[in-house]
């Protein structure tokens, strides 16, 4: 069993209930935002699921220079705190640089490492250093056991936390979360090694299926990705039948008209059939699984 990590109000692993985190890829409008979190916060409050909303302020690693990036951190962050306070969901989105650690985690419950930094070792210290969770997305190119480097890297920064400087009162060392989103296989294709969650699991610390970057086409499109979703919902129960302690899903009102990763996001209803399934698979798996491996 993994370690309990709170984000937020939201207990992620160490037995508890399956988490989603999801969102649209990038924040395009308060309007649109606010209108994507209400669909999202209701979709998993029917479920009874629970939620860490994402979504991004900058897109700071797309294809190419004229791809949409996002409003930029200090709007962004004030649009994710107005989702915050109005739906009451703990919020997340990932930081590209260093600097951008403290001033995120004035607002965000979480701090995303995204996979092509998860290396980046003042970028994973200057995330631990604030005192919030970590997530950190194994990079296309790493293998799962390279992971156990990004922790020691995290805990080395963590220690030098007083537990009272630590949201959860353990120290930030205990606060990391690791996200499998698929390995390159080839040229602008991924495939998903499912020995990975439990390689990752073994390590102690909550694991996420990231179920729409794994069916991303990197660069698929020549200058920005393209993605297969018919695969999400396949890959997603997979992962839930393997173990994991959430789901991580980008979502969008209308995935052939986002700004950014559409073509692996899923629209609310999507997002919902797919929970339905995991959750089925989830319970029947558990219901099977020795104590010692659940």
């Amino acid at each position: 069993m993994t370690r309990e990590t709170n984000i937020g109000n939201v207990k992620l692993g160490g037995g508890n209930p399956l988490v989603l985190i999801a969102g649209p890829c990038v924040i395009e409008s308060e309007a649109k935002l606010l209108d994507a979190a209400e669909q999202v916060v209701k979709a998993a409050e029917n479920l009874r699921v629970p939620l860490v909303f994402k979504s991004s302020f900058d897109k700071a690693n797309r294809s190419s220079s004229s791809s949409y990036r996002g409003p930029g951190l200090a709007a962004g962050l004030k649009l994710l705190a107005k989702v915050k306070e109005t739906f009451r969901v703990p919020v997340i989105s990932d930081i590209h640089l260093p600097e951008q650690a403290a001033p995120a985690a004035e607002v965000l419950d979480a701090l995303q490492i995204p996979a092509f930094l998860c290396r980046q070792t003042d970028i994973l210290q200057a995330a631990a250093r604030t005192g919030r969770p970590v997530n950190v997305k194994k990079g296309q190119f790493m293998s799962p056991w390279e992971m156990k480097n990004v922790i020691n890297k995290i805990k080395e920064a963590g220690e030098a936390l007083t537990p009272c400087l630590s949201p959860t009162g353990r120290g930030v060392y205990d606060d990391i979360i690791l996200t499998e989103r698929g390995a390159s296989f080839g040229y602008n294709n991924l495939v998903v090694d499912f020995r990975s969650l439990v390689i990752m699991r073994d390590m102690g610390y909550p694991v996420i299926f990231d179920a729409t970057h794994s069916v991303q086409l990197p660069g698929g499109g020549g200058d920005k990705s393209s993605g297969d979703r018919q695969f999400v919902a396949p890959l997603a129960r997979a992962a839930a039948a393997v173990g994991v302690d959430g789901i991580f899903m980008e979502v969008h009102p209308c995935p052939d008209e986002a700004l950014c990763d559409g073509p692996n996001m899923v629209d609310i209803a999507g997002m919902s059939m797919i929970l339905k399934q995991v959750l089925a698979v989830r319970a029947a798996s558990e219901a099977g699984r020795p104590a010692a491996e659940a």
